[in-house]
């Protein structure tokens, strides 16, 4: 009874199908009928042809599951960047100025402070919202020198109030035809009282 409890690493190893037992291991082989009490006994493996393994319990289905022990004609390689059930990536080439807000919010703040800029001619606000908005101030101009209709109704969609579209078409000729681009000047300042925000004044040239 001593001798049948007694297990070894060798011999449990030796059970599973899917590892070829050594001829100097014993491995476990289970009786078709109870003749014993113990329930199992140790025999030395038998040589021959060794049967054909027929456990798939943990055979490899998928080669995307397991790349590197299962290799077939068509393999498929996936670099997957996991940060706590979301999968993210460095934002290379994307140049967008977030501004902390969502899209329309972030929208809505740019057309208002174009508008405010080509009703004032000169407004001051944060580094980060005079550069983002620049190349909208340019834009608005831009399509005033052309003077469509197509492009009047592009502006009356953008800027929030219509009398200044109407007076930017029509002022636009003399004060911007001769230049070609660079219609505004980024001017810096003194830092925000409060949160030292980096400031700036961003005025019509």
């Amino acid at each position: 009874m001593a001798s049948s409890s007694t297990w070894s690493m060798c011999s449990l190893r030796a059970a599973l199908p899917s590892i070829s037992a050594s001829p100097s291991c014993p491995s476990i082989s289970f009786p078709k009928y109870p003749s014993s009490s113990s329930g199992f006994k140790l025999s030395k493996p038998k040589s021959g042809p060794k049967p054909i393994n027929s456990f798939v319990g943990l055979a490899p289905m998928s080669t995307l599951l397991f790349p590197s022990s299962y290799q077939d004609s068509t393999s498929f390689e996936f670099t997957i960047i996991d940060n706590g059930g979301r999968i993210s990536a460095m934002r290379h080439g994307r140049k967008v100025p977030k501004l902390n807000r969502p899209p329309d919010q972030r929208k809505a703040l740019l057309r208002s402070l174009t508008t405010q800029l080509l009703k004032y001619g000169r407004i001051k606000t944060t580094r980060a919202r005079a550069s983002a908005m620049r190349k909208y101030v340019d834009k608005m101009i831009t399509m005033a020198k052309d003077g469509s209709l197509h492009k009047r109704r592009q502006a009356l969609g953008f800027i929030y109030e219509k009398q200044i579209v109407h007076a930017l078409f029509a002022e636009v000729e003399e004060r911007y035809g001769g230049r070609e681009g660079g219609y505004t000047r980024i001017i810096r300042t003194l830092p925000r009282r409060g949160d030292n925000a980096p400031m700036a004044y961003i005025e019509l040239v």
